[in-house]
Formats: C-alpha cells, sequence, structure tokens
C-alpha cells in the first residue's frame, strides 16, 4: 500500500490533479488505489476542492524539495507503446473507424468492452514489426475488439479465424466479410468447451484479451497454446488495475511451464473506454470518501502487451472440459455489482 499512496503524492509534487488524472497513472490495483487516495484524504496528506487533489503541508514534508526538479514522462508520440505506425496503416485506422462504428454494444453478460480502435490497430502495426503478419495464419480466441477485421484490412495474414462466445459478434462479421470481401472464419464457441479438432495446431499467431481471473486468464491462454503450430506466437493482454503481480506471476510461470518463453512486456499498450451505453464499469468511484464527478473522458484502464514464442513444440495440453471464475472478487473493482 505504500507503493501505491508514493505514487498518487509524486503525482501532485508538481500539480493538482483530478481523481480520474490519477487514476490514468495508476500502476497498482484499482482496489489498493481506491483505498489508498481514501487513506491519503483521512490522513490529511492530500485535500479535494473543486475537483482536484493538492498536496496539503503535511503531505510536501513527506518529500525532500529537490524531487519536484526531476520531471520524467512516458513518449507523447506513442503513449509508450514503443512502436508508432504511419504509410499504410493510417488509411487502414481511418476504415477501421469507419467499420466498427455500428458494432454491437458490450453486454454484462460476457463482460465485454473493447479498447480504443487506435490501439487496436497499433497491435497489428506491432504484429508486423515482429514479422508476425504477413502470410500467418491468426486464431483470436474473443473478438470483442474486432481485431480480426482490422488484420484483414491489411490483407496481409493468409487465414483469420474468430472464437467467440457472443453470436452478435459472428453476425456483425459475417455482414463485414460480405461488404469487404473478407474471409473471417468464425466459431460460436465457449472457452470452457474443448476445442473444435479441426483448429489444434493450425495457426502461427494466436491473439486474445482474456478474463483477468485466474482461472479466466489460463484458459484463454491454454486454447491458444494449443491451436499454435511449432514455433507459434502469442499475443494476451493484462492489466495492473484488476491483476495482482502475483497473479502476473502465476501467468510468467504457466507460460514457461507450457514451453514459451516471454520476448515483449509493454505496459499500458491498450486503452478501454469504461463507460458505455450499455453498461457503466466505473460505479467504483461509490467506494470514495468523497463525491467525483464522472469521467470526462479519460482512458485510465490500460492493459499490459504480452508477447511470447513455443520453443519448437508447445507442449501437450489435453483437450478438455475447463472450469472458470468470470470474476474475480477480490481483485475486481470494476464488474458493477
Amino acid at each position: 500500500m505504500q507503493k501505491v499512496k508514493l505514487q498518487i503524492l509524486s503525482e501532485l509534487i508538481n500539480a493538482n490533479k483530478s481523481f480520474w488524472d490519477l487514476l490514468e497513472a495508476n500502476n497498482f490495483l484499482l482496489r489498493d488505489f481506491i483505498e489508498a487516495v481514501n487513506s491519503l484524504y483521512n490522513d490529511g496528506l492530500i485535500t479535494f476542492d473543486d475537483s482536484v487533489f493538492k498536496l496539503t503541508e503535511k503531505g510536501r514534508k513527506i518529500f525532500n524539495k529537490q524531487i519536484a526538479l526531476f520531471k520524467s514522462e512516458l513518449c507523447k508520440n506513442c503513449f509508450g507503446k514503443g512502436i508508432i505506425f504511419n504509410g499504410k496503416f493510417i488509411d487502414i485506422l481511418n476504415e477501421f473507424k469507419n467499420i466498427v462504428k455500428n458494432r454491437p454494444d458490450p453486454t454484462l453478460k460476457f463482460f465485454q468492452g473493447y479498447m480504443k480502435e487506435y490501439d487496436v490497430v497499433a497491435r497489428v502495426a506491432f504484429m508486423h514489426f515482429n514479422n508476425d503478419l504477413y502470410n500467418k495464419q491468426f486464431i483470436l480466441i474473443g473478438d470483442d475488439d474486432l481485431l480480426s477485421i482490422a488484420l484483414s484490412l491489411t490483407d496481409l495474414p493468409s487465414r483469420i479465424c474468430v472464437l467467440d462466445v457472443d453470436k452478435r459478434l459472428g453476425e456483425y462479421i459475417k455482414k463485414i466479410n460480405q461488404e469487404y470481401k473478407f474471409e473471417i472464419e468464425f466459431y460460436e464457441y465457449n472457452v470452457t468447451e474443448p476445442l473444435p479438432e479441426n483448429l489444434i495446431n493450425q495457426f502461427d499467431v494466436f491473439s486474445s484479451e482474456p478474463l483477468e481471473s485466474l482461472s479466466g486468464l489460463k484458459a484463454f491462454i491454454e486454447r491458444g497454446i494449443c491451436c499454435l503450430k511449432n514455433e507459434g506466437v502469442g499475443y494476451f493482454g493484462l492489466t495492473t488495475a484488476e491483476a495482482s503481480l502475483q497473479k502476473w506471476l502465476k501467468i510468467e510461470k504457466f507460460l514457461t511451464k507450457m514451453n514459451c518463453v516471454i520476448t515483449n512486456i509493454i505496459k499500458g499498450f491498450s486503452r478501454y473506454p469504461m463507460n458505455y451505453n450499455t453498461v457503466n464499469y466505473e460505479e467504483f468511484i461509490k467506494k470514495l470518501s468523497f463525491p467525483i464527478k464522472p469521467n470526462p473522458g479519460i482512458d485510465w484502464y490500460k492493459s499490459a502487451l504480452f508477447r511470447f514464442e513455443v520453443l519448437n513444440k508447445p507442449n501437450e495440453i489435453p483437450n478438455r472440459k475447463l472450469r472458470i471464475k468470470y470474476v474475480d472478487l477480490k481483485e475486481d473493482f470494476t464488474y458493477p455489482i
């Protein structure tokens, strides 16, 4: 908890900030962030006035005054992604934004949300940078983000297959296939069920934004690995807002056990809106000790991008039915219960 408090105080050294600004900079569990803000406020280290937080004199005494002279920040060009794109990717971004305007709205039934369009194309560009795009066969376990469409717009992969429990996505993808002459395959599929046998060990690249319960994470990643050929590549997202470092460690060990090596972890790569027409994942503000105005549009919910490679052949995994928890009630503060 001290680390969380220190980050919040550090953010306020040089400027007053809103709750949403502080949350955007947060690198810890949302649960711990909420607890830390309440604690700092109740202990008189920060004050809340006119929608912004300020350090009190008591709060400033924690720091050496010299600290305020040192400034560092993420690159504003790439938003800390380490990848920028141009050329044909700009055209793809504009077309992708047009295509997804009429996408199905997220539903709480499947705990859905989708990343910003720019970040979807940035993932495709990162794949291209790593030679994971041209003439590759893709399997997507879940596709709320419609990555399959962004991939298809490049006309570079040789095959794109989507597995998703939401048949509305399948119907939407079918419509886009007809309009754009794409060949995206769609299987209505629940990750708890065994994989269709004809998909096992058939793909070069796997991508997913899985559930963040431990059993959900493992299920999505396990299914993806099962679909990969020898020396295949995987991409998936994982937050710090709803996945503790203990959970990160368990997933990293799980990948190692599956004979996979992590090649890249880029924190904050993918940004997600949290308030949709059909579901609001920001009701946690009710847990604060003071009234907070609704989010003005700050994309604070960010997912780290993992890239891994299979060393030679993935360890054999039984194609069996799985049991998963959809929500981690200890670490998930966005599920609106």
